[in-house]
């Protein structure tokens, strides 16, 4: 059998006028639920390049990456198919484009501060929201 190793992975914190910008996933781990935009960093692709275009991938948004804001992982073994994912999560500023739910992204929306945590969220959003103070 083949040595596994996890798969890297990034993430944007993107906040604005009290509000976080989520996207509902529309495919792959936890399917349905809600988590910052992000996804697999691509060979040769810095973290702070596939945050921009994840970003831009799942929301029309073209955004300045700004600093780590969390670090973890992401896995499940006990079921098939296995994953583990390694993600860096980055602050991150809109610059421009045109908000609208594309790639893996069934949707896409503007979520009062106040309201996340009532989201259906994926495992790992609730460590993010503790660091960063929500």
């Amino acid at each position: 059998m083949p040595e596994l190793h996890p798969t890297p992975g990034v993430g944007a914190v993107i906040m604005e006028d009290g509000r976080l910008l989520l996207i509902r996933r529309g495919r792959g781990a936890f399917l349905g639920y809600w988590a910052v935009p992000g996804g697999r960093q691509r060979h040769g692709e810095t973290m702070r390049e596939a945050v921009a275009r994840e970003v831009l991938e799942e929301t029309g948004l073209t955004v300045d990456v700004g600093d780590v804001v969390w670090a973890g992982d992401i896995m499940d073994e006990a079921q098939p198919p296995a994953y583990h994912y390694t993600v860096v999560d980055f602050a991150a500023t809109p610059t421009g484009g045109h908000l609208e739910a594309g790639d893996d992204a069934a949707e896409v929306r503007w979520v009062p501060m106040a309201e996340v945590r009532a989201m259906r969220l994926t495992p790992t959003m609730n460590n993010l929201l503790d660091q960063i103070g929500l």
